[in-house]
C-alpha cells in the first residue's frame, strides 16, 4: 500500500507530464479557457452567495435551504454560460456533467463548515490549471477529469 501511495504522490516527470498531455490531447490554449470558465463560476458563486450553508456561523441560526442552493448554483452556472457565449465562446452541457460540477461546489462550497476551505477554491482552480507546477499522477487525474468534462461541453 505504502508503493502505490507513494507512486500516486510522487511528482511526475516532465517528460511523462508531456506523454501525458499528448495522449490525452490536453491543448493548452483550452486549459487557459477552461481555467478562465472555472474561475468565472467560483467567482460568481462566491460574490454572489447571499447566505452561508451552516446556520450556525449568524444569529438566527437560520441557513439556506438544499433547493435555494440548487438555485443560486443553475443562475451561478446559467450566467457563466451565457457571459462566455457573449465572448462567442459556447457551451453546451450534458447533465452529467453539469451534475458533476454541482456536486463538487455542494461539497465544497455549499455545505462545507470551514470557510478556510470554501475560501480556498480559487487557488484550487489556479492550482488544478497551472500547467508550470509539479504534479502527482493523482493531480492530473483529477485535472484531466475536469479538461474532458469541459473540453466535450465546448462547442466548437
Amino acid at each position: 500500500m505504502d508503493q502505490f501511495f507513494n507512486w500516486l504522490a510522487k511528482p511526475m516527470s516532465s517528460e511523462d507530464l508531456d506523454i501525458w498531455y499528448k495522449a490525452n490531447n490536453i491543448i493548452p490554449e483550452l486549459t487557459e479557457l477552461f481555467r478562465d470558465f472555472s474561475l468565472s463560476l467560483v467567482g460568481l458563486v462566491q460574490s454572489t452567495y447571499l447566505g452561508n450553508s451552516h446556520g450556525d456561523f449568524n444569529e438566527t441560526k437560520i441557513g439556506m435551504t438544499t433547493e435555494e442552493k440548487e438555485n443560486h448554483f443553475k443562475w451561478c452556472w446559467d450566467r457563466t454560460i451565457e457571459n462566455f457565449k457573449k465572448e462567442s465562446i459556447e457551451f453546451i452541457f450534458k447533465k452529467d456533467d453539469y451534475e458533476y460540477f454541482e456536486a463538487f461546489f455542494f461539497e465544497v462550497f455549499y455545505e462545507q463548515p470551514d470557510v478556510q476551505i470554501r475560501d480556498e477554491m480559487v487557488k484550487f482552480f489556479k492550482e488544478l490549471f497551472n500547467s508550470r507546477r509539479r504534479v502527482s499522477k493523482s493531480d492530473l487525474e483529477m485535472f484531466t477529469d475536469v479538461y474532458k468534462t469541459l473540453e466535450r461541453s465546448l462547442k466548437i
